[in-house]
């Protein structure tokens, strides 16, 4: 389906796809400050620089000159990742002020985003936290500075609750707390997590047993059923090299539908598979995800890593133009 994209949001994701002067995508060679986001497996990823301009011995007194980012995602993904380093140069802001900016601030400048483009905006914000941390540790300012808990800093060492995102209790939490997230709605729309699979919805340590555990226990809610993950190929003393073409194509059919197919449709995009001859899988991608300009990444990091992980390592995918 299309999504409901304001015009600042077109304009910003058009001029940036077109390279126009005065877009920002790219990256700093020596940053002072530099951060990351997300991953490309997951269907977002953010690396994001700065530079400083320094006005005498006082690193409080730095102001950001100019920022760059280099993102794998959607339409938001790109037009957010532009409006940040647009609202860093406009104000030439200190990386201590900089840290205030949240990702309602982002979504603001972009004249609104659809709620299930949300978590767009939050990698935007991540990232940036991310780089003025670097240009602290090395200008040597204290974190307690800049407002952050240094145990925010070791999130991703605690336990994994989406695994399909692979992300954290920790960071779930504190983005619960930061975005006001009460439920599981909420987090998916802001963090993603929960919006492939859903078996991280209701189990024990879920991402329900989080809200209950902040904000206390909320009446029940209707959620889809969980999704079971792709089972497992029986063991053969051949190994898989031992299936059939038949039960190789099954297997990939079960991957897509399980694992890729949601993923995709999270964006408003979806998958059909044209053709399986052994091991090349011949698709297509469709809704939003086959306009866009990261399709090849999506076919490479989402799809063929999804059956290379899950069914054969030597899978190729091969996209299919109408």
């Amino acid at each position: 389906m299309p999504w409901d994209y304001s015009n600042k949001v077109m304009q910003l994701f058009r001029d940036a796809i077109a390279g126009k002067a005065g877009t920002h995508f790219g990256r700093i060679d020596v940053p002072d400050g530099e951060g990351h986001h997300g991953s490309m497996q997951c269907g977002d990823a953010m690396e994001f620089t700065f530079r400083v301009e320094r006005t005498g011995d006082d690193p409080k007194a730095d102001r950001i000159m100019e920022a760059r980012y280099q993102t794998f995602g959607c339409t938001s993904a790109i037009a957010s990742s532009e409006a940040l380093c647009r609202m860093l140069e406009e104000r030439k802001i200190t990386p201590i002020q900089a840290i205030s900016i949240q990702n309602a601030d982002i979504v603001d400048y972009l004249e609104g985003l659809p709620p299930q483009k949300l978590h767009c905006s939050v990698m935007g914000a991540e990232a940036l936290q991310a780089a003025v941390v670097d240009w602290a540790r090395k200008r040597g300012v204290a974190l307690a500075d800049l407002g952050i808990d240094p145990s925010q800093l070791v999130e991703d060492e605690g336990r994994v609750v989406c695994r399909c995102f692979n992300l954290t209790e920790p960071y779930v939490r504190r983005k619960a707390k930061e975005l006001n997230l009460r439920s599981i709605d909420d987090i998916t729309s802001a963090i993603k997590a929960g919006g492939a699979c859903t078996s991280c919805h209701h189990e024990p340590g879920g991402l329900q047993d989080i809200l209950n555990d902040i904000w206390g226990v909320q009446p029940p809610a209707v959620s889809a059923p969980s999704i079971p993950l792709p089972e497992q190929v029986p063991s053969s003393p051949l190994g898989r090299n031992a299936r059939t073409p038949y039960q190789m194509a099954k297997e990939i059919e079960r991957v897509v539908e399980k694992i890729v197919r949601p993923r995709l449709q999270l964006e408003g995009g979806d998958i059909e598979i044209v053709e399986i001859r052994d091991k090349k899988v011949f698709c297509r991608l469709l809704g939003v995800c086959a306009a866009c300009t990261g399709a090849q990444q999506t076919l490479s990091f989402v799809v063929e890593d999804s059956l290379r992980d899950n069914v054969d390592p030597e899978i190729e995918v091969i996209p299919v133009t109408v």
